[in-house]
């Protein structure tokens, strides 16, 4: 299974981005996604989860009203919209899979695929 991450830049405070992870290498079933973030220095951070369906979706307190996670499970892609950016969103952005179909409990060690990143700099 492969993830490739993409969408990532500079950004200004107040401003929008949308993320794209692409998923290849699922045989037949489409599986749970998630979003984390890193910065130097700091733990990997859960962002956001969305279920194999998409019906379910789960986010960090920090990102609530702000980001919107949604799939297109016909081109195995998952969307991270972000609004209203804020200069602590600056982050190494990941998404990661593994075998599951919900969210409950999503954290970086239960997850066993991940992309390379995407660097987002929300600065002015």
């Amino acid at each position: 299974v492969q993830l490739v991450e993409s969408g990532g830049g500079l950004v200004q405070p107040g401003g929008s981005q949308r993320l794209s992870c692409a998923v290849s290498g699922w045989k037949s079933d489409p599986y749970v996604v998630a979003w984390f973030r890193q910065v130097p220095g700091k733990e990997r951070e859960g962002v956001s989860c969305i279920s194999a369906s998409g019906a379910a979706t789960s986010y960090a307190d920090s990102v609530k009203g702000r980001f919107a996670i949604s799939r297109d499970n016909a081109e195995n892609t998952v969307y991270l919209q972000m609004n209203n950016l804020k200069p602590e969103d600056t982050a190494v952005y990941y998404c990661a899979t593994n075998w599951n179909y919900y969210c409950s409990g999503y954290a970086s060690h239960n997850m066993i695929y991940w992309g390379q990143g995407t660097q987002v700099t929300v600065s002015s």
